[in-house]
């Protein structure tokens, strides 16, 4: 009788046993599987969102890049007048610095090398003041160089740049009534869909223009001299804000491209993890069905 009782609640326990140490692995694998499953769900949605962020920005490239090169034409022309009458800063000049970025993100260092290039200028010449265009740069240098802002410009050039909102800045910039011997236009110059270096082009005021050396030689009088520092302020900055927003939607098309090229080796690290993961929990729930059939 003893033995007869035994049996039955060792068989039990037994029972018990194997009966809770495969459910607790299994809801682990179901847990890891569901949270799997989730997560493939949410990258492949980001994979989706930053693949047509690339096709747009590919787009955008190509109406940029007409725009640079004809601002490029228009920009080279208006400097070369500093070449020919050798207009030079003076030594002890103090200058403007207006940085020329944009409102918008997810394009890669680019807008890092603006203020990077920025500090270093105003480490060089500690008297210059700032004039910052866009908010990603301003919320960079605002940061070590509060004191020198003296102007900054958000929404130009939300789509295509044109010549009427360099303007509409140059005109702000005189109304503002920042002295300045030279305006420093710092920009990224385009290079390649791959590639951009920034840049730092000179404006010169009244007073430099006049100071020349070489002027003489043009006959030039004090009232066209005045249009012609405006004009010229206003062009490089149109020069500037096409090759910033050319090089701009190249390096956005450039991190959409590798966003989108990491989250596609995610997708197969992480079905390759799921499957493996469903096939293990297979397994386990046959070894638990023979098992216990063997039992019976």
């Amino acid at each position: 009788m003893f033995v007869v009782r035994t049996l039955p609640r060792a068989a039990a326990n037994t029972l018990l046993v194997g009966a809770a140490s495969p459910f607790t692995p299994q809801a682990r694998n179901m847990a890891t599987l569901k949270e799997i499953s989730m997560r493939l769900k949410s990258v492949s949605n980001i994979a989706k969102i930053t693949k047509s962020m690339k096709m747009i920005a590919s787009t955008k490239v190509t109406k940029a890049q007409r725009a640079m090169e004809a601002a490029r034409v228009y920009g080279n022309s208006a400097t070369a007048l500093y070449t020919h009458a050798e207009t030079t800063s003076a030594a002890d000049s103090k200058d403007l610095v207006i940085v020329v970025s944009s409102d918008r993100g997810l394009c890669g260092g680019i807008h890092s090398s603006l203020a990077k290039g920025t500090r270093k200028f105003l480490h060089e010449h500690p008297n210059s003041s700032l004039a910052i265009i866009g908010q990603k740069a301003r919320a960079q240098l605002q940061r070590d160089q509060r004191a020198k802002i003296a102007i900054t410009f958000d929404g130009v050039s939300k789509n295509l740049p044109t010549w009427n909102e360099a303007a509409l800045v140059a005109d702000e910039i005189f109304k503002s009534g920042v002295q300045f011997d030279t305006a420093q236009v710092v920009y990224n110059q385009f290079k390649s869909v791959i590639a951009f270096d920034t840049v730092t082009v000179p404006a010169h005021s009244l007073k430099s223009l006049s100071e020349s050396p070489k002027l003489a030689a043009y006959e030039v009088e004090e009232p066209v001299l005045k249009n012609f520092e405006e004009f010229t302020l206003a062009n490089t900055l149109y020069w500037g804000i096409a090759e910033g927003n050319a090089s701009e939607q190249a390096a956005k098309r450039t991190a959409m491209e590798n966003a989108t090229k990491n989250a596609d080796e995610m997708i197969g690290k992480l079905t390759l993890t799921y499957n493996r993961s469903r096939q293990a929990s297979i397994t386990n729930d046959l070894i638990d069905i023979i098992t216990g059939a063997m039992a019976i």
